[in-house]
């Protein structure tokens, strides 16, 4: 068997230095730095303590928008990116009439029911390449998964089983530590650090397809959308795609049952609210008495087919998440038919 030698140390202090002196003391990396470090992290190259000083000292500072599209873009290129087919030719989205929607699921459901499940399975019936991506299990939480598998879907370990879902019109779910094991190790750390770190933004606002996608992406804390809204209008490439971004249902990007968010469209440079933020809703779903997966589930397929229990801040996502998918995946293709 063919040794296989050690990745390169990657020396780190010069980076803790500008970053690791506080709230009010640290400087930002440049966009390469930024890449540079990540993509050491990424591939392991970081010790364990200088690896455990930077995940605390962003932790602490707060990422800035060079800091986070250097991140995001070695991160996009730490695991494959995936196409709507088996081939990977560009004209193989001319079978789709939507580009693809992508859902990261990361936070479940811990008072509520988790209806992201519910928006997967709304777009995905409409003809939509759908696919979620999150973690398997949070304890004292209700995550996607755990829905989908009470609902009999597949939970997809490879890109084909991904492609399979989208061919039979099933919203595919990949956990990150198929989809990307390399960001998946860091997501990790939280278990040993009890924080959340960088990557945790980074896993809502990635892009995994080759072609542009619609992704769907929520914050918590008013200063990330601050941050996200510049980056996704000044930094991030107009041609991976649009953006929805919102106000997290307990960290999920499925419009809140009871009140709806407010929901800003992020295109090609430009800022556009498509809902209005809304007070409690005159009349109350009717929604899972229980918060477990079973419940959850069995809600859920119940709506599938009693389209008046959808309620309908997520019936309104799932309509302009249709309409903006249509508009992406058709100028997807004129742009294809230009560059044959």
């Amino acid at each position: 068997m063919k040794n296989i030698p050690p990745a390169e140390p990657f020396p780190a202090a010069r980076f803790i230095k500008e970053i690791g002196r506080g709230k009010d003391g640290a400087r930002s990396l440049s966009r390469n730095d930024a890449h540079d470090l990540y993509a050491a992290m990424l591939d392991g190259r970081v010790s364990d303590l200088e690896l455990g000083g930077i995940l605390l000292a962003m932790r602490i500072k707060g990422e800035s928008v060079e800091e986070i599209a250097g991140f995001l873009e070695a991160a996009e290129a730490s695991f494959t990116q995936i196409s709507l087919t088996a081939d990977a030719d560009a004209n193989a989205a001319s079978t789709w009439q939507y580009a693809p929607v992508v859902i990261p699921s990361y936070n479940g459901a811990r008072h509520m029911a988790n209806l992201t499940p519910l928006l997967a399975m709304l777009l995905a019936r409409e003809g939509v390449p759908v696919l979620l991506h999150g973690v398997l299990t949070d304890p004292g939480r209700v995550t996607s998964a755990e829905v989908f598998q009470a609902l009999d879907q597949p939970i997809c370990s490879s890109i084909e089983q991904v492609q399979q879902c989208f061919s039979k019109h099933l919203p595919a779910f990949m956990p990150i530590d198929a989809l990307a094991p390399k960001m998946a190790r860091l997501l990790a750390m939280r278990r040993i650090l009890g924080v959340r770190n960088s990557t945790h933004t980074l896993v809502k606002i990635m892009q995994p397809f080759v072609i542009p996608a619609l992704r769907l992406s929520s914050y918590t804390h008013p200063e990330y959308l601050t941050m996200l809204t510049a980056y996704f209008t000044t930094t991030a490439a107009a041609e991976r795609g649009d953006v929805f971004l919102m106000r997290g249902t307990e960290g999920e990007t499925v419009a809140n049952a009871r009140k709806a968010q407010k929901i800003d469209w992020l295109h090609a440079g430009t800022q556009t609210t498509l809902v209005e933020k809304q007070n409690i809703a005159d009349e109350i779903p009717a929604l899972p008495e229980q918060r477990d997966a079973v419940t959850t589930a069995s809600w859920i397929q119940q709506a599938l087919v009693q389209k008046e229990l959808i309620p309908k801040p997520i019936a309104d996502q799932v309509e302009q998440c249709l309409k903006v998918s249509r508009a992406l995946y058709m100028q997807y293709n004129a742009i294809a038919a230009v560059n044959k």
